[in-house]
């Protein structure tokens, strides 16, 4: 009982002390305020006729002031930077007929590398603690025994999902493709020519002066990059509308060697894409729009060896293309996390976690190198987080640096338990999984941030624009109600 009231006492003072500090000024102006009043009430009739008297207005002076004040009022609304919303966006839903459970995957493991059974006991362990469910999927090359990747299946593979996205996205918008004034499309592995924003130009008849980008090798965190250049690219040119497209495609890259460190992406990444459609129309798009875009911090580690190299594209001992993944992955991500929340924290924390922050960093500087540093309370700053389903490993890992609840890490579990990793198109699904539970209310900030290969951290920060109803379709339309579900640490195959 002792440590409990005491437990309560803290947290009294703890609300007791940022609420003191994020309204500062508010509790400094009350009392000037009402001293102010008490001694306005206090003045006779005549002391305030003399008082009125004593006002000299110039007009001239009244006039001139007038101007400079709309002047700079004019200036100040000019260089301001546009505001880039979010309309609406639309994720990829695979169909039941493409379903990998985990028998059917350990079966066709266990057939294609029938001579290395370490490999298949291997994938077997990686798949019992991935996280991943029984309705994740894998496009129509890769169910082939063996699997048969070519340059048609990819491009199969591309427009499937792709065209899928872009029809739902412009029925949800009603928005025409000539319409459009930037196309972006990322897509980390396979990049073929003609590119694949050229393929949805060419599918949809676009504008020909519409300015599309193709993005390639910039791993998971690559949709956000996107987002931020759509951002720049609406900021210099008003009166404009962009499509994000954010894809892996799985058909090319499916590892078939015997190389664990590269087959541990054959377990975790799935089929899976999102279009996005962001404006900075504000007269026309401002209120219909789901959310405005108010934040991106980019952080590159590249310069560093063992972060540039720790997943990287080469061949095994047999010739064979795949992924390798490095131990050090973890603890890359996580030097890479702490550059970018070091960013990132003063443009969204209340002032009581910046103070308390500055004061640990000026303690462990002057004082004692050794105190434990202090991790600022990001829950002040958001009401739900969308991180990266990269994995069971760094959804734990982010939780446990952040100090999230279960609740605030239940979108990323659920979304790589239904969809797996489908790289950086892996945020919408999460986002979709919060409106689709009636959570995200006007006003709520969302945080997204994912992890990417050179190696790369990449935050978006959006605010609600309006309450979202739950929508009707979309991916989790027939399953939410089956969420969230219990994923225990080891599943027995």
């Amino acid at each position: 009982m002792p440590q409990a009231q005491g437990s309560v006492k803290l947290k009294c003072a703890k609300l007791g002390y940022q609420y003191v500090v994020n309204h500062f000024l508010t509790c400094l102006l009350l009392p000037i305020m009402a001293m102010v009043f008490v001694q306005a009430i206090q003045l006779g009739p005549k002391e305030i006729s003399n008082l009125w008297n004593s006002i000299q207005f110039d007009f001239t002076k009244t006039v001139c002031s007038s101007f400079v004040v709309i002047l700079v009022s004019i200036l100040y609304f000019m260089s301001r930077p546009r505001g880039v919303y979010l309309v609406d966006y639309a994720c990829y839903k695979p169909p039941l007929s493409l379903r990998v459970p985990f028998s059917i995957f350990m079966e066709h493991s266990r057939i294609i590398l029938g001579s290395e059974p370490k490999s298949v006991e291997f994938q077997m362990k990686i798949l019992e603690r991935s996280g991943l469910g029984e309705d994740t999927c894998l496009p129509p090359a890769i169910h082939y025994i063996p699997p048969a990747p070519n340059m048609d299946t990819a491009r199969e593979e591309a427009e499937m999902v792709i065209f899928s996205v872009m029809d739902a996205l412009f029925k949800k918008t009603e928005v025409k493709p000539k319409d459009i004034d930037f196309l972006i499309v990322n897509c980390s592995l396979f990049s073929p020519t003609p590119s694949l924003s050229a393929m949805v130009v060419n599918k949809y008849k676009m504008r020909d002066n519409i300015k599309s980008y193709n993005l390639s090798g910039m791993g998971c965190s690559a949709g956000l990059i996107s987002i931020d250049l759509a951002r720049d690219l609406l900021q210099v040119h008003p009166k404009s509308t962009a499509v994000v497209v954010s894809t892996e495609i799985i058909t090319p890259n499916y590892y078939r060697g015997k190389d664990r460190s590269m087959l541990l992406p054959n377990c975790l990444f799935r089929m899976g894409g999102a279009a996005i459609l962001l404006s900075n129309k504000w007269w026309a798009d401002q209120r219909r729009a789901k959310y405005k875009l108010l934040h991106t911090v980019r952080t590159h580690k590249g310069s560093d060896d063992k972060s540039y190299n720790c997943v990287y594209e080469t061949e095994d001992s047999e010739g064979k293309t795949g992924i390798s993944l490095s131990k050090d992955l973890m603890a890359i991500a996580g030097e890479a996390l702490k550059s970018n929340i070091t960013s990132l924290g003063p443009l969204v924390l209340p002032p009581s976690e910046q103070l308390l922050f500055l004061l640990s960093l000026i303690g462990r500087k002057v004082f004692n190198t050794k105190l434990k540093p202090y991790i600022p309370d990001f829950k002040q700053a958001f009401e739900h987080f969308c991180i990266h389903a990269g994995g069971r490993a760094v959804i734990d890992e982010l939780q446990k640096n952040l100090q999230l609840s279960a609740e605030h890490v239940e979108a990323s579990r659920m979304t790589l338990h239904r969809f797996g990793n489908t790289s950086s198109s892996s945020l919408w699904y999460e986002l979709s999984y919060i409106e689709a539970k009636g959570r995200m209310k006007k006003g709520d900030r969302v945080w997204q941030i994912a992890f990417g290969s050179g190696f790369k951290c990449n935050s978006a920060v959006w605010k609600c624009n309006k309450t979202i109803k739950t929508p009707s379709d979309g991916p989790w339309s027939d399953c939410i109600h089956k969420y969230p579900v219990y994923i225990p640490e080891i599943v027995k195959l």
